[in-house]
């Protein structure tokens, strides 16, 4: 059949067919990945750990509106959690709507991370082509910090979402030169903020300067565009903050994290800039004697912080090659157009890379749990690294031989960390990394003699598989083990049987405390007064009573005051109080004016206070 002298329309509709079979394969494949991962994530869902003080807030938020909108910690309100409550709305809805159990709370951040490899391949797919997308979406499902963050409570699940949405956006405003593109991913980075604080604002000048570099239109239009952008995610990120700093303070609970009521001091300074020198939140909890110290232990900021340890085992063991896979990719695009793509997907994920890499080098104590931010960013990078080698070296033998040291480097890196893991990692796993690493530059060196597209294929294929095989491996241990996001791979015993002591077996034990508690409550509305809300939390976790948190998150706060205190004991709100190192003048005065109950449990001493007037 044709349509003209010479022009079959029959031959035009097999490469159609081709193209849309290849379609369909690819959408199954990203969806095997994002089926792999959601498993991982959800296994034995109602058995990872919680993290107690996330979880008390969010059995309090889910039990009042009021204590909803202002994310309350306690259930009487007297004070928020130390956090912006964005990531704990999302956990209190689904209380509310499955009610209280350990899989409602954690389900949000499996799903959550499920849309995280989906959006990424789309994401990389818009700037590097399908091909990028699909092996970023592979590599951010297994890397172990994502597989550990996401199986628990914490509120980096949905920044992370959040992020790579607004890349998302950015790299559709790039191809098209879209103002609502870009103010879309603006109010995406302003809702991430309400998850996550500064560290959302900390991917902007990526997502602008690859915009800036890329989008089509004469300069000045691109930064009015940016100022729009960078207006619309200010007004986004600061509005719950602004709308609770407006009410009068005696209408609201006190701010933790803040000497002032200031929302924010909390964000700026105490989750802020107070974290580069000052003594952290964990550091002053630590000090309180709670048997916290081995549990928050963090190793100190230096240069190759992120890669040993417990943090090069959660997500170094792709970084090294993921930053020298951006060097080359900003290296060959040179002389290219403006507003190339592939360059522009290097610029926005190299960008996200280094400045969050830098900031967790930096920062005085970090979780394991913070650089699952960075996944998503290696991933991409390398997804972008494979198809361009792919696309542009077919008849290079340089290229050939950059990848070969790359592999061998890889492979040399991933069997050191395997080797000085302290927790005893399976036997056969350093012999394997060895084999396939030695097995991938194998394939990369027969590929120099015989140059044809079926053997750089299978280099680049090869050098993934060397690339990947620690990592996914390191994942299913924590997977198996029923491990959460305060767990590192092949992490030392005591420091798992420490981890599981406070975020398992402690809650655990607490919930059977709880009738006795209520026995001598003796009609007092709160069930006791705790120094710290991270100490009351397990309390108000297993019960929904109200454990007053003396001194917010680190038992430092000024809420309540002394004044407050006095009242509390006087008005018989609570009978019972527990406090660490009895030091500060609110522990001092119940330490004078209640009566201590026996020698001190558990580092902590106990104290028993009958309300002013009574015998």
């Amino acid at each position: 059949m044709t349509s003209g002298p010479g022009i079959s329309v029959e031959p035009a509709r097999e490469p159609a067919a081709r193209r849309g079979d290849m379609a369909w394969r690819l959408r199954s494949a990203v969806l095997v990945v994002a089926a792999l991962a959601g498993l991982s994530y959800a296994w034995a869902l109602a058995a990872d750990p919680l993290e107690p003080y996330y979880a008390a807030a969010v059995r309090s938020m889910s039990m009042s509106w009021r204590d909803f909108a202002y994310g309350a910690f306690d259930p009487a309100g007297t004070i928020t959690v130390d956090k912006l409550p964005g990531a704990f709305w999302v956990q209190a809805l689904a209380v509310r709507a499955f009610g209280l159990h350990t899989w409602a709370i954690v389900l949000p951040q499996a799903v959550e991370g499920v849309l995280t490899v989906l959006v990424l391949f789309r994401a990389v797919q818009r700037l590097a082509g399908p091909a990028a997308g699909l092996i970023a979406a592979a590599i951010v499902a297994v890397s172990p910090a994502t597989v550990a963050l996401n199986r628990g409570n914490i509120s980096d699940s949905l920044m992370i979402l959040l992020l790579v949405l607004a890349a998302d956006a950015v790299s559709s405003a790039i191809t098209r030169g879209s103002q609502w593109r870009l103010v879309l991913a603006a109010v995406w980075v302003g809702l991430a903020f309400q998850a996550k604080m500064i560290e959302a604002w900390l991917v902007l000048p990526a997502l602008g300067l690859a915009y800036l570099v890329g989008a089509p239109g004469p300069a000045g239009r691109r930064l009015r565009q940016l100022a729009v952008a960078g207006l619309v995610a200010g007004i986004v990120s600061l509005s719950w903050m602004t709308a609770v700093s407006v009410l009068p303070a005696a209408h609201r609970p006190y701010i933790d994290g803040s000497s002032n009521n200031s929302a924010y001091q909390q964000v700026f300074v105490y989750n802020g800039f107070g974290r580069f020198g000052d003594h952290t939140p964990l550091q002053l909890l630590a000090g309180q004697s709670l048997g916290l110290r081995t549990v928050l232990h963090t190793q100190p900021a230096a240069p190759a912080r992120l890669l040993h340890g417990d943090l090069g085992r959660d997500t170094g063991w792709l970084l090294p090659a993921a930053l020298a896979v951006l060097i080359w990719g900003l290296l060959s695009r040179r002389g290219r157009p403006r507003g190339d793509p592939v360059r522009c997907c290097f610029i926005l994920w190299g960008g996200w890379l280094v400045i969050l890499g830098v900031t967790f080098t930096v920062a005085t104590t970090i979780n394991a749990y913070y650089t699952a931010a960075l996944t998503p960013a290696v991933a991409a990078l390398l997804g972008t690294g494979v198809v361009t080698a792919w696309s542009a070296g077919r008849s290079r033998a340089g290229r050939r031989i950059v990848l070969a040291v790359l592999i061998a480097g890889t492979a040399g890196y991933a069997a050191w960390l395997v080797g000085s893991a302290p927790g005893h990692p399976p036997g056969w796993l350093f012999p394997l990394v060895i084999a396939v690493g030695l097995a991938a530059l194998g394939i990369v060196l027969a590929s120099l003699a015989v140059r044809s597209d079926g053997w750089l294929a299978a280099a680049l294929a090869a050098a993934l598989a060397a690339g990947m095989v620690a990592p996914a491996v390191a994942s299913s241990q924590l997977v198996l083990r029923h491990q959460g996001a305060f767990d590192t791979p092949f992490e030392p015993a005591a420091q798992a049987q420490a981890i599981d002591a406070v975020f398992v077996r402690t809650p655990a034990q607490v919930a059977l405390t709880i009738p006795h508690l209520r026995a001598v409550q003796f009609g007092a509305p709160y069930l006791l007064a705790t120094e710290s809300a991270a100490l009351a939390s397990v309390f108000i976790y297993a019960s929904g009573q109200e454990a007053l948190p003396i001194g917010g998150f680190t038992g430092t706060i000024p809420s309540p005051t002394l004044r407050q205190l006095q009242a509390d004991v006087q008005a018989g709100r609570f009978h019972l109080v527990l406090a660490g190192e009895v030091t500060s003048p609110r522990m001092r005065w119940i330490a004078t004016h209640c009566r201590p109950i026996g020698p001190p449990a558990a580092q902590l001493h106990r104290f028993f206070c009958l309300p002013a007037g009574t015998g």
